[in-house]
């Protein structure tokens, strides 16, 4: 039964593409290929500019505040369609979505979005996770599945605001690309996973600490 158990929990580690205990330490990133048509048109279709791409320059500070500053843990952007999606510590099963335009605002910001200091947050989700394992609900699980979040919340660490700033600070020039251009991006403090889609339906998987090295080839910084 024990070697049954160990089995399992490395297959399940070994299946997915960011598993439960994130994306691999031996992988600067992973590629996903979409809609082929969508690659082999992507240099004809002109470039759409939204009105995120306007504010964004004024904008990333505020995003930089919803993640160091604020209740959001889970940042999405898209900048296609101007939408900003979000995930809160004070409400983490649920995801709201807001117009980018209205980030810009001081006051819309302290309505939605509670601060709390990235410190308490960061002790908010260990407490989340402490209270999962000790629940009943956690206690249904098999066994190797067991294995792998404790193993994983003993081993956890966020996304630090370094990177957090510096993929901010990176958006924009991915952006302007000249050719294959970022569409929408997703930043993630608990799994410490930045993901990129971009025009050719191409979709890149990166691990926080190694998001330096990735600008470093695809944009020559």
């Amino acid at each position: 039964m024990e070697l049954e158990s160990l089995e399992l929990e490395e297959l399940v580690l070994k299946e997915s593409i960011v598993s439960a205990t994130g994306l691999s330490a031996d992988f600067l990133q992973v590629g996903i290929k979409g809609d082929p048509s969508l690659r082999e048109t992507a240099m004809f279709r002109p470039r759409y500019h939204s009105v995120l791409d306007e504010i964004y320059p004024r904008l990333e500070q505020h995003l930089l505040e919803l993640l160091c500053e604020r209740s959001t843990y889970h940042l999405y952007i898209g900048f296609s369609s101007s939408e900003i999606r979000t995930q809160s510590v004070f409400d983490p099963l649920r995801e709201e979505t807001h117009a980018a335009e209205r980030l810009l605002e001081d006051d819309y910001l302290a309505r939605h979005f509670p601060r709390i200091s990235y410190e308490a947050k960061v002790q908010g989700m260990r407490e989340m996770y402490d209270y999962l394992l000790g629940s009943r609900m956690f206690d249904s699980l098999p066994e190797h599945w067991k294995k792998i979040f404790a193993r994983r919340h003993k081993e956890w660490h966020p996304m630090d605001r370094e990177s957090i700033a510096k993929v901010l600070g990176s958006l924009k020039a991915l952006r302007d690309m000249p050719d294959y251009y970022v569409r929408n991006a997703t930043i993630s403090m608990v799994q410490g996973i930045v993901r990129l889609s971009f025009n050719c339906d191409g979709t890149q998987l990166v691990n926080a600490e190694n998001y330096q090295r990735f600008l470093e080839e695809n944009l020559s910084v």
